[in-house]
């Protein structure tokens, strides 16, 4: 063999090593976005687990207003199938949208019914309901930390994917970009707020 093929063959075989080594990162990255989504589904089932307790106890109290707990109980419905939707396709940007759609309407019926708790001082009071509410808010802050957790995890891998030359192995492999999870706001709430004096 002569120096020129041993040259050439040293530069395939590099070229190898490195395509498997980028290979192997954007699998290792992929599989991190996956956990990553384990992390929020249990910290989310969670929730979910503990609003049908909250919804039981306002409802001793809370004869007739039937329509609010209904209200959490549909939405508590549609966020968990959206849920199971999602950890099966954790990178997938419309599984991750409907999720944050229905976790949106989940907060948004809860935040009604909190309200109306406010206005029960005995409902407030109950000891059940309080320990509930502590727990609920502390399973937010999990979330929230979870949510933060995953999309750190979906930027490491879609900067890997997309930076040259590893880009084309990610085009090569499969390995597309992952959506990450962002809140859900109406054009409204995304307006600056007004202070007046």
């Amino acid at each position: 063999m002569s120096t020129p093929q041993i040259v050439a063959l040293a530069v395939a075989a590099l070229a190898i090593f490195w395509a498997i080594g980028a290979y192997n990162r954007l699998v290792r990255l992929r599989n991190a976005i996956g956990n990553a989504y384990a992390q929020i589904d249990v910290q989310l089932k969670r929730r979910h687990d503990l609003i049908p307790n909250i919804v039981e106890v306002a409802r001793r109290y809370l004869q007739h207003e039937q329509e609010t707990l209904e209200r959490v109980t549909a939405a508590r419905g549609q966020a968990r199938a959206a849920a199971d939707i999602a950890r099966s396709q954790p990178t997938a940007a419309g599984a991750l949208g409907s999720l944050a759609l229905a976790e949106g309407v989940l907060d948004s019926a809860m935040s009604k019914l909190m309200a109306v708790v406010e206005a029960y001082p005995e409902l407030k009071a109950d000891a059940q309901m309080r320990e509930l509410s502590e727990e609920l808010t502390s399973t937010e802050n999990k979330v929230a930390f979870a949510r933060q957790l995953f999309n750190d995890a979906v930027l490491d891998y879609n900067n890997a994917a997309q930076q040259v030359p590893t880009n084309i192995v990610a085009a090569i492999g499969g390995f597309h970009q992952a959506a990450m999870l962002q809140a859900t706001q109406s054009p409204a709430e995304r307006e600056p707020v007004r202070v007046a004096f």
